[in-house]
Protein backbone atom coordinates (compact mmCIF):
# COMPACT_ATOMS: atom_id res chain seq x y z
CA UNK A 1 0.00 0.00 0.00
CA UNK A 2 1.73 3.26 -1.41
CA UNK A 3 -0.89 5.55 0.71
CA UNK A 4 -4.00 5.41 2.46
CA UNK A 5 -6.54 8.07 2.75
CA UNK A 6 -9.10 8.55 5.20
CA UNK A 7 -12.50 8.21 4.10
CA UNK A 8 -13.44 11.25 6.38
CA UNK A 9 -11.40 13.88 5.02
CA UNK A 10 -9.66 12.38 2.20
CA UNK A 11 -6.22 13.49 3.32
CA UNK A 12 -3.13 10.94 3.63
CA UNK A 13 -2.54 9.68 6.29
CA UNK A 14 -0.86 6.25 6.19
CA UNK A 15 2.26 6.36 4.04
CA UNK A 16 4.56 2.80 2.47
CA UNK A 17 8.08 2.05 4.05
CA UNK A 18 8.80 2.83 0.34
CA UNK A 19 7.18 5.84 0.27
CA UNK A 20 8.93 7.25 3.24
CA UNK A 21 12.52 5.74 2.06
CA UNK A 22 11.77 8.18 -1.26
CA UNK A 23 11.36 11.16 1.20
CA UNK A 24 14.63 11.26 3.59
CA UNK A 25 15.79 14.17 2.37
CA UNK A 26 12.99 15.38 1.46
CA UNK A 27 13.23 19.26 3.28
CA UNK A 28 9.18 19.28 3.20
CA UNK A 29 9.35 15.75 5.20
CA UNK A 30 9.93 15.26 8.69
CA UNK A 31 10.20 11.95 10.09
CA UNK A 32 9.74 11.20 13.62
CA UNK A 33 10.06 7.82 16.08
CA UNK A 34 8.18 7.35 18.72
CA UNK A 35 9.15 4.34 20.99
CA UNK A 36 7.66 2.02 24.03
CA UNK A 37 11.49 1.22 24.16
CA UNK A 38 12.73 5.00 24.42
CA UNK A 39 15.91 3.52 24.16
CA UNK A 40 15.41 1.77 20.80
CA UNK A 41 16.12 5.47 18.65
CA UNK A 42 19.58 5.53 19.61
CA UNK A 43 20.01 1.63 18.72
CA UNK A 44 19.47 2.38 14.77
CA UNK A 45 17.04 4.68 12.99
CA UNK A 46 15.66 5.78 9.89
CA UNK A 47 18.16 7.79 8.43
CA UNK A 48 17.01 11.73 9.11
CA UNK A 49 14.56 10.87 11.81
CA UNK A 50 13.92 12.63 14.91
CA UNK A 51 13.11 10.80 18.03
CA UNK A 52 10.63 11.69 21.05
CA UNK A 53 10.51 10.17 24.46
CA UNK A 54 6.64 9.53 24.85
CA UNK A 55 7.75 9.75 28.72
CA UNK A 56 9.60 13.13 29.40
CA UNK A 57 8.81 15.20 25.70
CA UNK A 58 5.07 13.77 25.09
CA UNK A 59 3.62 14.52 28.84
CA UNK A 60 3.76 17.29 31.22
CA UNK A 61 6.09 16.20 33.55
CA UNK A 62 4.61 18.24 36.44
CA UNK A 63 0.67 16.84 36.14
CA UNK A 64 -0.82 13.77 34.46
CA UNK A 65 -1.42 15.38 31.33
CA UNK A 66 -0.56 15.43 27.46
CA UNK A 67 2.46 17.75 26.35
CA UNK A 68 1.59 21.13 27.15
CA UNK A 69 1.30 23.87 24.44
CA UNK A 70 4.37 26.20 24.76
CA UNK A 71 6.42 22.35 25.39
CA UNK A 72 4.87 21.31 22.08
CA UNK A 73 5.47 24.18 20.23
CA UNK A 74 9.37 23.94 21.38
CA UNK A 75 9.55 20.15 20.59
CA UNK A 76 7.99 20.57 17.04
CA UNK A 77 10.34 23.90 16.51
CA UNK A 78 13.40 21.62 17.71
CA UNK A 79 12.64 19.20 15.04
CA UNK A 80 12.78 20.94 12.37
CA UNK A 81 8.70 20.92 11.56
CA UNK A 82 6.51 24.36 11.08
CA UNK A 83 3.16 24.66 9.93
CA UNK A 84 3.72 23.20 6.47
CA UNK A 85 5.90 20.53 7.34
CA UNK A 86 4.45 16.73 6.44
CA UNK A 87 5.12 14.73 9.96
CA UNK A 88 5.60 10.88 9.42
CA UNK A 89 5.49 9.21 12.72
CA UNK A 90 6.58 5.62 13.37
CA UNK A 91 7.60 3.44 16.02
CA UNK A 92 7.65 -0.24 17.85
CA UNK A 93 4.72 -2.19 18.91
CA UNK A 94 2.75 -1.75 15.67
CA UNK A 95 3.36 1.94 16.02
CA UNK A 96 1.69 1.71 19.55
CA UNK A 97 3.43 5.32 20.98
CA UNK A 98 3.37 6.43 17.29
CA UNK A 99 -0.46 7.08 17.43
CA UNK A 100 -0.30 8.69 20.70
CA UNK A 101 2.24 11.18 19.44
CA UNK A 102 -0.48 11.30 15.97
CA UNK A 103 -3.34 11.52 18.16
CA UNK A 104 -1.30 15.02 20.14
CA UNK A 105 -0.21 16.97 16.95
CA UNK A 106 -4.18 16.48 15.66
CA UNK A 107 -4.94 18.01 18.92
CA UNK A 108 -3.03 20.75 18.64
CA UNK A 109 -4.18 21.03 15.03
CA UNK A 110 -1.06 19.85 12.69
CA UNK A 111 -2.66 19.32 8.99
CA UNK A 112 -0.36 17.06 7.74
CA UNK A 113 0.26 14.03 9.84
CA UNK A 114 0.63 10.09 8.87
CA UNK A 115 2.21 7.01 9.92
CA UNK A 116 4.43 4.57 8.29
CA UNK A 117 2.63 1.32 7.81
CA UNK A 118 4.08 -1.39 9.51
CA UNK A 119 6.62 0.85 11.37
CA UNK A 120 9.86 -0.23 12.78
CA UNK A 121 9.03 -3.55 12.70
CA UNK A 122 8.28 -3.74 8.89
CA UNK A 123 11.16 -1.26 8.16
CA UNK A 124 13.90 -3.60 9.66
CA UNK A 125 12.24 -6.48 8.29
CA UNK A 126 13.29 -5.30 4.67
CA UNK A 127 16.78 -4.26 5.83
CA UNK A 128 16.11 -0.99 5.28
CA UNK A 129 19.30 1.86 6.10
CA UNK A 130 19.87 2.51 9.96
CA UNK A 131 21.73 4.77 11.69
CA UNK A 132 22.95 5.93 14.63
CA UNK A 133 23.41 9.27 13.61
CA UNK A 134 21.98 12.25 14.65
CA UNK A 135 20.33 14.30 11.83
CA UNK A 136 21.43 17.75 11.46
CA UNK A 137 18.15 20.13 12.08
CA UNK A 138 17.59 23.83 11.91
CA UNK A 139 14.84 25.07 14.11
CA UNK A 140 11.77 26.37 12.84
CA UNK A 141 9.40 28.53 14.48
CA UNK A 142 6.37 26.69 15.47
CA UNK A 143 2.64 28.19 16.55
CA UNK A 144 0.37 25.67 17.28
CA UNK A 145 -3.58 25.98 17.72
CA UNK A 146 -5.82 25.54 20.73
CA UNK A 147 -6.27 22.08 22.19
CA UNK A 148 -9.38 20.44 19.90
CA UNK A 149 -11.13 18.91 22.87
CA UNK A 150 -13.46 17.17 20.28
CA UNK A 151 -10.79 14.17 20.13
CA UNK A 152 -10.72 13.74 24.04
CA UNK A 153 -12.79 12.55 26.70
CA UNK A 154 -12.58 13.67 30.29
CA UNK A 155 -13.81 11.51 33.14
CA UNK A 156 -17.35 13.34 33.35
CA UNK A 157 -18.02 12.75 30.00
CA UNK A 158 -17.19 8.85 30.11
CA UNK A 159 -19.21 8.57 33.54
CA UNK A 160 -22.07 9.97 31.69
CA UNK A 161 -21.24 7.54 28.73
CA UNK A 162 -21.30 4.44 31.05
CA UNK A 163 -24.43 5.43 32.78
CA UNK A 164 -26.60 6.36 30.01
CA UNK A 165 -25.24 4.52 27.52
CA UNK A 166 -25.00 7.64 25.32
CA UNK A 167 -21.50 6.18 23.56
CA UNK A 168 -19.47 2.85 22.70
CA UNK A 169 -16.86 2.12 24.82
CA UNK A 170 -14.11 0.46 23.55
CA UNK A 171 -11.74 -0.74 25.57
CA UNK A 172 -8.67 -1.95 23.77
CA UNK A 173 -6.39 -4.01 26.43
CA UNK A 174 -6.09 -7.38 26.66
CA UNK A 175 -8.53 -9.63 27.74
CA UNK A 176 -6.38 -10.70 30.75
CA UNK A 177 -6.75 -6.54 31.97
CA UNK A 178 -10.41 -6.48 30.69
CA UNK A 179 -11.14 -9.15 33.00
CA UNK A 180 -8.64 -7.32 35.69
CA UNK A 181 -6.80 -10.84 35.74
CA UNK A 182 -4.17 -8.28 35.46
CA UNK A 183 -3.55 -4.71 36.41
CA UNK A 184 -1.29 -3.46 33.40
CA UNK A 185 0.97 -5.40 30.33
CA UNK A 186 3.91 -6.96 32.52
CA UNK A 187 6.96 -4.55 32.65
CA UNK A 188 5.35 -1.48 32.71
CA UNK A 189 4.41 0.61 35.66
CA UNK A 190 1.36 3.04 35.82
CA UNK A 191 -1.19 0.71 37.30
CA UNK A 192 -4.24 1.09 39.58
CA UNK A 193 -6.09 -0.02 42.74
CA UNK A 194 -8.57 -2.04 41.19
CA UNK A 195 -9.07 -4.42 37.80
CA UNK A 196 -11.65 -5.09 35.44
CA UNK A 197 -13.21 -2.72 33.19
CA UNK A 198 -15.97 0.20 32.46
CA UNK A 199 -19.61 -1.06 32.81
CA UNK A 200 -20.79 -1.39 29.53
CA UNK A 201 -17.47 -1.29 27.92
CA UNK A 202 -16.82 -3.57 24.77
CA UNK A 203 -13.36 -5.45 24.08
CA UNK A 204 -11.77 -5.01 21.08
CA UNK A 205 -7.56 -5.28 22.05
CA UNK A 206 -5.62 -2.93 19.66
CA UNK A 207 -3.39 -4.92 18.11
CA UNK A 208 -6.26 -7.00 15.83
CA UNK A 209 -6.44 -4.18 13.87
CA UNK A 210 -2.87 -5.23 12.58
CA UNK A 211 -1.22 -7.69 10.47
CA UNK A 212 1.36 -10.05 11.25
CA UNK A 213 3.88 -7.63 9.88
CA UNK A 214 2.85 -4.43 12.08
CA UNK A 215 0.51 -2.88 8.85
CA UNK A 216 -2.51 -2.19 8.84
CA UNK A 217 -5.40 -4.59 7.94
CA UNK A 218 -7.43 -3.55 5.02
CA UNK A 219 -11.02 -1.09 6.02
CA UNK A 220 -13.28 -4.29 4.93
CA UNK A 221 -11.48 -6.58 7.50
CA UNK A 222 -11.66 -3.30 10.18
CA UNK A 223 -14.99 -2.68 9.31
CA UNK A 224 -16.07 -6.98 10.19
CA UNK A 225 -13.55 -6.47 13.82
CA UNK A 226 -15.60 -3.79 14.85
CA UNK A 227 -18.90 -4.09 13.38
CA UNK A 228 -19.29 -7.29 14.59
CA UNK A 229 -18.81 -5.57 17.93
CA UNK A 230 -21.54 -3.15 17.45
CA UNK A 231 -18.98 -0.37 17.24
CA UNK A 232 -20.23 0.99 13.96
CA UNK A 233 -19.59 4.61 13.92
CA UNK A 234 -23.81 5.06 14.07
CA UNK A 235 -22.95 5.78 17.79
CA UNK A 236 -20.19 8.21 19.21
CA UNK A 237 -17.10 6.19 20.24
CA UNK A 238 -14.67 6.75 23.10
CA UNK A 239 -11.82 4.12 22.91
CA UNK A 240 -9.34 3.76 26.67
CA UNK A 241 -6.72 1.27 27.46
CA UNK A 242 -4.49 2.41 30.40
CA UNK A 243 -2.77 5.45 29.96
CA UNK A 244 -4.63 6.21 26.74
CA UNK A 245 -1.57 5.03 24.40
CA UNK A 246 -3.41 2.45 22.94
CA UNK A 247 -6.98 3.90 22.32
CA UNK A 248 -4.80 6.22 20.47
CA UNK A 249 -4.51 3.48 17.85
CA UNK A 250 -7.93 2.34 18.03
CA UNK A 251 -8.62 6.26 17.62
CA UNK A 252 -6.80 6.82 14.50
CA UNK A 253 -8.19 3.30 12.77
CA UNK A 254 -11.68 4.16 14.06
CA UNK A 255 -11.57 8.25 12.65
CA UNK A 256 -9.41 7.84 9.91
CA UNK A 257 -9.29 4.85 8.92
CA UNK A 258 -13.03 4.21 9.03
CA UNK A 259 -14.32 7.30 8.90
CA UNK A 260 -16.03 7.34 11.91
CA UNK A 261 -17.48 10.57 12.84
CA UNK A 262 -17.29 10.94 16.00
CA UNK A 263 -14.53 9.09 17.80
CA UNK A 264 -12.78 10.20 20.90
CA UNK A 265 -9.82 8.92 23.32
CA UNK A 266 -10.47 9.09 26.97
CA UNK A 267 -6.52 9.16 28.01
CA UNK A 268 -7.40 9.23 31.13
CA UNK A 269 -8.47 5.81 31.19
CA UNK A 270 -8.07 2.59 33.27
CA UNK A 271 -5.61 4.19 35.35
CA UNK A 272 -7.98 7.34 36.27
CA UNK A 273 -11.10 4.89 36.54
CA UNK A 274 -9.52 2.41 38.52
CA UNK A 275 -8.26 4.24 40.75
CA UNK A 276 -11.27 6.20 41.57
CA UNK A 277 -13.62 5.93 45.50
CA UNK A 278 -16.72 4.53 44.40
CA UNK A 279 -16.79 4.13 40.52
CA UNK A 280 -18.50 1.12 39.42
CA UNK A 281 -16.30 -1.82 37.80
CA UNK A 282 -17.38 -5.13 35.74
CA UNK A 283 -15.82 -7.65 35.84
CA UNK A 284 -16.71 -11.19 34.00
Amino acid sequence: MAVQTSPATQQTVVVSTDWAAQHLNDPSVRIVEVDVDTKAYSEGHVPNAVGWAWDTQLCDTLRRDIIPRPKFEQLMGQAGIDADSTVVLYGDNNNWFAAWAFWQLKLYGHRDVRLMNGGRKKWIAESRELTTDTPKISPKSYKAKDPDVSLRAFLSEVQKASAERTAHLVDVRSPQEFTGEILAPPGLPETCQRGGHIPGARNIPWGKACNEDGTFKSPEELKTLYGGAGITGEKPVIAYCRIGERSSHTWFVLKYLLGYKNVKNYDGSWTEWGNLVAAPVEKP
